[in-house]
């Protein structure tokens, strides 16, 4: 058993691919999805569903690792905007060199700050150095770093 994907649904699957790409060094793992029909319906348990997107190779884990999988559906819903301490998934993290420059980077193509950079001892691991931010899209990121 191995980790495979997690999805983010997006107004604008390509905006937002671009955004990981261009912050954290995804590549877009071929091929993009157009994808709709019968089995795409009983899967979702949604009706005529349809979407487009791709999966992002994540950073780190090579050509077969784990992927970011965003999609557009031709029929959204708006959910509301989450905050780190709501029931389900609020955030995926990545483990960067630099969190000030990763941060600065974000920010600069479309990500808004939610907190400020923190370093925390943890004791008999290391200092960490973290901050949360939302993607354009408004989901939560974590960006962090270790020193030992």
């Amino acid at each position: 058993m191995r980790f495979a994907h997690t999805n983010i649904a997006s107004k604008d699957w390509k905006r937002l691919a671009d955004f990981y790409i261009k912050v954290f060094d995804c590549k877009i793992k071929p091929p993009e999805r157009n994808l709709s029909g019968d089995w795409l319906d009983q899967a979702t348990g949604l009706k005529n569903a349809r979407l487009r997107g791709a999966h992002l190779l994540l950073p780190g884990h090579g050509d077969n690792g784990p992927t970011l999988e965003i999609f557009t559906y031709e029929e959204m819903s708006q959910s509301k905007e989450i905050m780190a301490n709501y029931t389900g998934l609020t955030h995926i993290a990545f483990e960067v060199l630099d969190v000030k420059s990763t941060l600065e980077k974000a920010l600069e193509n479309g990500a808004e700050r939610l907190g400020t950079i923190i370093e925390r001892p943890i004791e008999n691991v290391g200092i960490l150095k973290f901050v949360y931010f939302r993607d354009p899209d408004g989901n939560i990121i974590e960006i962090q770093s270790w020193e030992k």
